[in-house]
């Protein structure tokens, strides 16, 4: 059954594989949003617009604590396809064993942090004395929830990877419902507010984590945890970070520009303005959320057909994974150009929030229809091992043109400014993605033709 998975990532159809990995990637990811959006829904329609800011001002905490698990599951399930690919099973399995090490290592390290230095934290967020109490009780006690998240979702790209794209997504299913049920009865039964909402994250968590790990110990699983396994190994620590740098870098860098962003809403519009942007981001990144899941379905293909010189098939499967992509990027532009009161309303009924909010939409989602292909480019480089073309384009956007932007504008243009940086970047990022994108897909060109 093992060499079945492997044998079906070099001969199936590659439209056929791609909809096989990528439609379970897809539910998981979606499953997993619904963790923040079914919360941030909770508290803004049962806690209120300050509540709302609150939670905007902890997205620094999250990108960060994210980008950790990233690094680890975007880098060691690439490691691993590739590796499969190659025929190298026992490196795939140290691979496996050293990422649970160090997500180990990087949660000890970021809680302890958090938790000594939480209030200061929040305030370098943008967080007022309104918003302060709001922020520090979500984060305070979703911090072990967070653990447990990198641990389901890193693991989770890993199952994936090595051939179970069903049973991941399953695993993200189980959670997600935990969660939804938990959230109404935590933030209204029993009347916890915020707090509740993380408890809930925390519990569901848990629970997906161990349906991951149960995967791993299985005997019939295409990689396992094995003694000698998890004991540090430099060089593979140092690959998973080369490889999954790219994407834990975009989640970095979105943690910074979420801090100036946030102290500039602060400056320019207050809380109103921040509450708008946390809902703007939830929007935008449920529709990221499903390109990411293609390029998840996209990367085991990739990566298993580089590492076996398959060269005309990868460059199949990238293409289909971008007309994928832009067609989600076209419908969430479409949402936020024709209905943008309406995703307001989903998450707070105050009439001011949701006037800010509609126009944040419409603004900053303008050119929102050239991310798809943006993200998926990405995803290449980093699922053949080209680390630095994949850092590079993340950095891109998030920071070599946003920041700059975000800088100038808001001081020249107020709020609309800051709205206005978004589309400006993501036009930016396009032409230099466009760019190395069109060379690459030459030289694999130029390699079709060698052999």
């Amino acid at each position: 059954m093992q060499q079945q998975k492997l044998r079906d990532l070099a001969t199936l159809p590659v439209g056929r594989l791609l909809w096989q990995y990528s439609l379970p990637a897809v539910t998981g990811m979606l499953v997993m949003s619904l963790y923040n959006v079914v919360d941030r829904i909770f508290i803004g329609q049962g806690v209120g617009p300050d509540a709302i800011a609150g939670l905007a001002v902890t997205f620094p905490v999250l990108n960060v604590t994210t980008a950790l698990g990233v690094l680890v599951g975007a880098g060691a399930s690439s490691r691993v396809s590739i590796l499969l690919g190659e025929g190298r099973h026992a490196e795939a399995e140290h691979t496996l064993g050293n990422s649970l090490t160090m997500l180990i290592v990087f949660a000890t390290c970021y809680m302890a942090v958090f938790y000594a230095f939480l209030d200061p934290v929040l305030r370098l967020f943008g967080a007022s004395d309104a918003t302060l109490p709001y922020a520090r009780d979500l984060v305070s006690t979703l911090l072990p929830g967070l653990f447990m998240t990198n641990l389901a979702f890193s693991l989770n790209n890993i199952m994936r990877a090595s051939g179970y794209p069903a049973r991941a997504m399953m695993t993200m299913v189980i959670g997600a419902a935990v969660n939804i049920a938990l959230d109404p009865l935590f933030i209204f039964g029993l009347d916890m507010g915020i707090r509740g909402a993380a408890i809930a994250t925390d519990i569901a968590m848990a629970i997906s984590a161990v349906f991951v790990f149960a995967h791993f110990f299985r005997r019939g699983s295409t990689v396992r945890f094995r003694r000698g396994t998890f004991r540090p190994d430099w060089h593979v620590i140092g690959t998973i970070a080369a490889i999954g740098a790219a994407p834990s870098v975009v989640n970095f860098a979105a943690g910074f520009i979420n801090v100036i962003i946030n102290n500039a809403l602060r400056h320019h519009g207050g809380d109103t303005a921040i509450g708008a942007a946390g809902i703007f981001t939830t929007y935008a990144s449920l529709l990221t959320t499903v390109v990411l899941g293609i390029c998840l379905g996209m990367q085991p293909i990739v990566g298993y057909n580089y590492g076996a010189g398959n060269i005309g098939r990868l460059r199949r499967v990238y293409l289909l994974a971008v007309a994928a992509a832009t067609a989600v990027s076209i419908a969430g532009f479409a949402g936020a150009q024709l209905m943008p009161r309406l995703i307001s309303r989903a998450f707070t009924v105050d009439s001011g929030l949701i006037g800010v909010t509609a126009q944040a939409l419409r603004t900053s989602m303008s050119l929102f229809f050239v991310v798809g292909f943006q993200i998926v480019s990405t995803t290449l480089f980093q699922s053949i091992g080209a680390a630095a073309k994949s850092v590079f384009l993340s950095l891109t956007r998030q920071v070599l043109v946003l920041i700059p932007l975000l800088l100038t504008l808001p001081a020249a243009m107020g709020l609309h400014g800051v709205w206005l940086s978004f589309p400006l970047s993501d036009l930016a990022a396009t032409i230099i993605t466009a760019a190395m994108a069109a060379w690459q897909l030459r030289r694999f060109s130029s390699l079709t033709q060698n052999t």
